[in-house]
């Protein structure tokens, strides 16, 4: 099989990571696919830690480091500076949490892309506020315990559906991506990195501490997640839905019982999720069709 990750590094072996972090390698990987021509902008979360204590710094390249709410402003207004000063080939990238997307930050988002501003936005979504304490997002998916749902519960709500939010706000490119699956994530970025406007990325990126499994058990995490059909790939390029099929896709308990987060969970919450599951999947295959 021929690899096309590039071999370029942006990052440096020091950091301050978990073992088994997916959100550093999510950025590892991205950096490879933008190149050093990069301008990153990171709210407060997990990579306010993981880039390093001023004045020292995991990146190879200019991180503007901002208010938990502001990712999507600020990219904007570094965006316009550059376009300024003349400055065309430099790649503007917010990078926040799902905290910071799909709860604080998506006004300014929302803006932004109501604007069709020209940068890309990622989120990686670990499901909770983890650099915190665990606490729960909106993001955070039914069924899962965290550190602010009463004891012996667990939220019983459904996942934020973020990538559905902005591909309703008509801006040119929309993915979702899985750490787990490098070369399709770096192939999605370059494809971001070539459009004009707003361009989102939601990265599913699993979290040893926050879902509760062990670190070396990251990457089959995630691929469970997608094998599943509980976390789906895709891409909306301007209004056209292309999905990523599963074939015999496996039952969702072989995700769940993997993470402590879900080991509460009786024989019918789980069939209730594997019916929500298989209805979004059926409803993501019903848009690729109609598109």
């Amino acid at each position: 099989m021929k690899v096309t990750i590039p071999k370029e590094e942006c990052i440096y072996s020091g950091n301050a990571a978990c073992q088994g972090c997916s959100a550093l390698l999510g950025m590892r990987y991205c950096l490879k696919a933008l190149g050093e021509k990069t301008i990153i902008v990171v709210p407060a979360g997990c990579w306010t830690i993981l880039s390093g204590a001023f004045p020292t710094t995991a990146f190879k390249i200019p991180m503007f480091h901002t208010a938990f709410e502001t990712a999507a402003s600020c990219a904007s207004g570094v965006k316009s500076a550059l376009r300024m000063q003349g400055k065309d080939d430099i790649t503007v990238l917010a990078w926040a949490g799902d905290g910071g997307t799909v709860d604080i930050g998506i006004q300014a988002l929302s803006g932004a892309a109501e604007r069709n501003e020209d940068f890309i936005y990622i989120c990686y979504d670990n499901e909770g506020y983890m650099n915190t304490g665990i606490q729960r997002s909106s993001a955070t998916p039914y069924g899962a315990a965290t550190t602010t749902t009463p004891p012996n519960m667990f939220k019983n709500t459904q996942k934020k559906n973020i990538a559905e939010i902005m591909a309703a706000h008509n801006i040119p490119y929309v993915a979702t991506a899985c750490i787990s699956y490098p070369e399709d994530f770096i192939k999605k970025v370059q494809t971001a990195k070539s459009i004009k406007g707003t361009k989102f990325i939601h990265l599913l990126a699993p979290c040893p501490p926050g879902w509760k499994y062990a670190s070396e058990k990251t990457i089959a995490m995630g691929r469970l997640a997608v094998t599943t059909g509980v976390f789906a790939l895709y891409e909306v390029r301007d209004g056209k839905y292309t999905v990523k099929k599963i074939e015999n896709r496996k039952p969702v308990n072989e995700y769940l019982n993997e993470q402590g987060r879900f080991k509460h969970l009786t024989k019918e919450h789980i069939a209730l999720i594997q019916s929500d599951v298989d209805k979004r999947f059926e409803n993501l295959l019903k848009k690729e069709q109609l598109s």
